[in-house]
C-alpha cells in the first residue's frame, strides 16, 4: 500500500504543477491547438476539433521526457 501512496502524492504534485502552469502561463500557450494540421469544422449544429498536431507534438515531447 505505500507503494500506492507515494504514485498518487506523484500524481498530485504533478497535476498540481501542470495546473500552476495553466494558470500563470495560459495566456501564452494559446498557439496549442491552433497548429496546421489540427481539423476544425464548424457546421450549424455540428463542430468537429481534432487536435492531430498538437497531440503529435505533445505526445514526442512527453515520450522524450520520460526516455
Amino acid at each position: 500500500m505505500q507503494q500506492i501512496g507515494k504514485y498518487v502524492i506523484i500524481a498530485g504534485i504533478t497535476v498540481l504543477i501542470v495546473g500552476l502552469i495553466l494558470y500563470f502561463f495560459g495566456n501564452k500557450l494559446q498557439w496549442f491547438g491552433n497548429l496546421p494540421g489540427d481539423i476544425k469544422i464548424k457546421r450549424e449544429n455540428f463542430k468537429l476539433y481534432a487536435p492531430i498536431t498538437s497531440m503529435i507534438i505533445l505526445s514526442a515531447f512527453l515520450s522524450f521526457l520520460l526516455w
